[in-house]
């Protein structure tokens, strides 16, 4: 979503940092580009206006004036502002209240809330082992009920059993005596929607309000829409009293003014936001870490947070073992490509990598995009159980069925193949090697590494591994490994990143050991 803004600010800091000494006009004539680029993302003209006399204030000042390098100043000056209008801290939803807590969804028809109050139901049972309870209370959209009761369905959470006839403050009733007598921790209501805000709606809301007493009331709104999700927020806040907001469509190629005004006009903090249609594209709002994206500067801890989710602990304890052997057949690379698949894919991958925005031509020169993993994974499942144990037992006109049976090229089977044997031996060097290597092999059975979020994030900033995770020199081109900063067992490797086309990452393909 941020795309657009962050290769405008990036060009423009490009320009700054290339200087020896920064003189006022230089500033002023940066902040001008900022306040366009601002203006074109859509962000509220008020928010850019305090935004940009800020900076000039802390910019102009002896700090930079003295600092070694003005530039690089400069450009903290401004990661430091973004993550102010941002909200400076991360506020997840309290559910530090007597059980059952009552979260009402409230928002515009089409918004996206009630496939976000699923998603919020998932993460709950999922991740923080709560009972949860959804309820529909839209009775005005046709299925509105029946969509959520499926989506319970498909997420194991449990819904509200519908009775026709019911108005919404009868069900937010039922649900909360329901949630009382069955036990629930959180109840989730999801309330109707209208295409535009109008006075009935509103009495609806305040009538549901006070029969429910929610906990926290979270307003959906699309991010794509720009300056109307601020105004949208604005008059339910005026109306309802929202404690908080969840943005969805932030994997959209929307222009991204709206997360970046929404805290600062409305003075409520961004709590979530939806990443894809999926029912686990849901993350917290972190501004530090948007703010690092947007600059450029990627995102690893988030990256290790999402790997530590995606990734099968005990599978890849059974891998490292397997690799600490020096064993690594094609089913273990077919593993991987899973995972990478469960991480976002390349995109998903690529955008939360420090420096790796300012190589987008590069990397789109290079063909990489998730339909690689796809082709991969076919080419490997067209292999009999055998072959993928044995790859030497693979000849011509074997590799002629394979190639048919996935549809692709034989030379597409023939790069596979040698990737996988430039990953096995990096795998039996890094089994049987000693000192760090030997160490990382080591601990990789045991779970997560131990590593600082905070390390990470300078480290993401400085384009530095952190201290004793350094990768081996020279990984093979076009396969080399993702396995650095405290990504779980089972991640030295990971494929398809690197090559003579990518040097230089850090901990990926030649570029140089950090």
């Amino acid at each position: 979503m941020f795309e657009s803004l962050s290769d405008r600010l990036s060009g423009i800091f490009d320009k700054l940092t290339g200087r020896g000494a920064l003189s006022e006009n230089d500033v002023n004539e940066a902040l001008r580009e900022i306040r366009r680029a601002l203006i074109e993302a859509d962000v509220a003209l008020p928010i850019v206006r305090s935004f940009t006399d800020k900076v000039r204030h802390r910019a102009v000042g002896a700090e930079v004036v003295k600092s070694v390098t003005p530039g690089q100043m400069v450009v903290k000056i401004v990661h430091d502002q973004l993550v102010e209008m941002l909200g400076e801290e991360g506020q997840p939803i309290d559910l530090n209240a007597p059980a059952p807590v009552a979260i009402m969804m409230v928002g515009l028809q089409g918004s996206g809330k009630t496939t976000t109050t699923a998603k919020i139901a998932r993460r709950f049972t999922q991740r923080d082992k709560r009972k949860v309870l959804m309820a529909s209370l839209d009775t005005r959209r046709p299925a509105a009920q029946e969509q959520l009761k499926i989506l319970g369905e498909q997420n194991d959470v449990d819904t509200l059993p519908i009775i026709e006839g019911q108005g919404p403050v009868e069900i937010a009733n039922r649900a909360m005596s329901a949630a009382k007598l069955g036990g629930y921790d959180v109840v989730l209501l999801d309330t109707a929607g209208r295409i535009h805000i109008d006075e009935p709606l509103m009495v609806e809301m305040a009538e549901v309000k006070a029969a429910a007493n929610p906990h926290e009331i979270i307003l959906v709104a699309d991010s794509l829409t720009g300056q109307d999700a601020v105004n949208l927020a604005q008059n339910f806040d005026e109306r309802v009293g929202i404690t908080g907001i969840a943005l969805t469509r932030m994997d959209g190629d929307g222009r991204g003014g709206a997360a970046l005004s929404m805290q600062a006009v409305t003075g409520k903090p961004v709590k979530l936001i939806g990443t894809g249609e999926k029912s686990d594209a849901l993350e917290d709002f972190h501004p530090k870490r948007i703010a690092d994206r947007i600059l450029g500067m990627g995102d690893i801890v988030s990256l290790v947070e999402k790997a530590a989710e995606a990734i099968d602990a005990e599978q890849a304890a059974k891998m490292a073992k397997k690799m600490q052997k020096g064993h690594f057949d094609l089913e273990d690379l077919a593993e991987q490509l899973k995972q990478m698949e469960k991480l976002g894919g390349m995109s998903g991958m690529m955008g939360m990598l420090p420096g790796v925005g300012k190589m987008k031509k590069q990397i789109d020169a290079a063909g990489l995009d998730d339909k690689m993993f796809k082709r991969q994974i076919a080419i490997i499942q067209s292999m009999t159980p055998t072959e993928r144990k044995k790859p030497d037992l693979l000849k011509a006109s074997r590799k002629k069925r394979i190639a048919s049976g996935s549809g692709v090229e034989v030379a597409e089977v023939n790069k596979l193949l040698k990737m996988h044997r430039q990953m096995a031996d990096m795998m039996k060097k890094m089994g049987k090697g000693k000192g760090m290597l030997g160490k990382l092999m080591g601990g990789m059975g045991g779970g997560m590494p131990d590593v600082d979020p905070k390390q990470l994030e300078e480290m993401a900033k400085s384009g530095q591994m952190p201290s004793g995770m350094d990768l081996p020199k020279g990984l093979p081109g076009g396969m080399p490994g993702l396995g650095g900063p405290g990504l779980p067992p089972g991640m030295p490797g990971l494929p398809g990143l690197g090559g003579p086309k990518m040097p230089g990452l850090p901990g990926m393909g030649k570029g140089k050991k950090r």
